[in-house]
């Protein structure tokens, strides 16, 4: 189990991610900010970046990067955000690229815009 103040703490009963082996499943990240607790106010933008900034933090609390990630499924309350999250997306994985879904949802946890969830495997180990 692994579990990091640079993330927010699961709101349910559930970790941050687990690792089995050489992968790790990170659980679906909301835009909370760990220091506050709070869910970032602002453009879709925004939330995608700490949604994204809190996945990492998850990752390299496990020994794990962006660079490992193998799979990402990106939900969201609407498709029209699909251009939106992909600007921001591309920051964090430019030259890496993983497969990945983009599903959007009738509702999320505490009514947010975002979630992102991601698996990822270590090479060689």
């Amino acid at each position: 189990m692994i579990e990091t103040s640079r993330a927010p703490k699961a709101i349910g009963p559930y970790s941050q991610a687990i690792v089995v082996g050489n992968m790790m499943f990170v659980s679906g990240q909301i835009p909370v900010d760990p220091e506050t607790g709070e869910i970032v106010e602002g453009t879709i933008e925004k939330k995608t970046e700490r949604v994204l900034e809190n996945l990492k933090a998850i990752l390299e609390a496990g020994g794990f990067s962006l660079e490992d990630v193998v799979k990402v499924t990106i939900f969201t309350t609407s498709i029209e955000f699909f251009s939106k999250v992909n600007e921001v997306y591309s920051r964090y994985f430019s030259s890496h690229k993983p497969a990945r879904s983009f599903v959007a949802v009738a509702q999320l946890p505490k009514n947010v815009e975002i979630e992102i969830e991601a698996i990822a495997v270590k090479e060689g180990e």
